[in-house]
């Protein structure tokens, strides 16, 4: 005889989820062994479910954020999603010498 099933709080498990909260810390705070919510299918699937959300509502207040002016929000979603980087470009005017000549070594008979 084994111990007896733990209920799996599926909306619990959602809502932590949503704050991407680690199956280590539900385990916790479900007082359930995370090895046991991993062989849970309902659990697994609940719980991609959640960080998903969490992740889309995160990234909504990221671009509200950058809609409401922050500059900061604005340039790291532009080289989030735009592929804009932060580039210098050095310039040189006038005449580069560069000597490509080897030093001479004295024979030492």
């Amino acid at each position: 005889m084994g111990r007896p099933k733990k209920a799996i709080d599926y909306e619990t498990v959602e809502k932590l989820a949503l704050i991407h909260c680690t199956e280590e810390e539900i385990g916790e705070f479900l007082d359930i062994s995370v090895r046991t919510l991993q062989r849970n299918k309902e659990f697994c699937r609940v719980y991609k479910k959640g960080l998903k959300k969490g992740k889309m509502s995160l990234r909504r207040m990221q671009f509200k954020a950058a809609e409401d002016g922050n500059v900061a929000m604005m340039i790291w979603l532009g080289k989030q999603y735009l592929g804009q980087t932060d580039k210098q470009e050095l310039r040189h005017e006038g005449e580069l010498q560069i000597d490509l000549t080897l030093p001479q070594h004295e024979d030492q008979s």
